[in-house]
């Protein structure tokens, strides 16, 4: 998903249920991003406090990164995809 192509509200509402029925909160969520390397300093601004791990791609035009933090329910997962979304350019996996 890009960030021109955001999930509608029923689409949210089936992944917080989906997320609460097969998750026991507190849990680890992974989150995988692509982030093209010049919108890297607009992504660390929004989550340079998450650990990452990243690496960047052949052409080094991207950066791959993930980010696996304790997330205490599936509206905690949607802020961070949200907060992603503002991201230009960003694909989430």
């Amino acid at each position: 998903m890009s960030q021109k192509q955001q999930p509608a509200a029923e689409w949210w509402s089936n992944f917080g249920r989906l997320l609460d029925e097969q998750t026991t909160w507190p849990a680890r969520y992974i989150f995988k991003f692509i982030v093209p390397v010049e919108q890297m300093p607009a992504f660390i601004e929004r989550f340079g406090e998450a650990e990452m791990q990243t690496r960047p791609s052949k052409k080094n035009n991207y950066i791959g990164v993930t980010m696996s933090p304790t997330m205490d329910s599936a509206a905690d997962v949607r802020a961070v995809y949200e907060r992603a979304f503002e991201v230009e350019g960003i694909i989430m996996l």
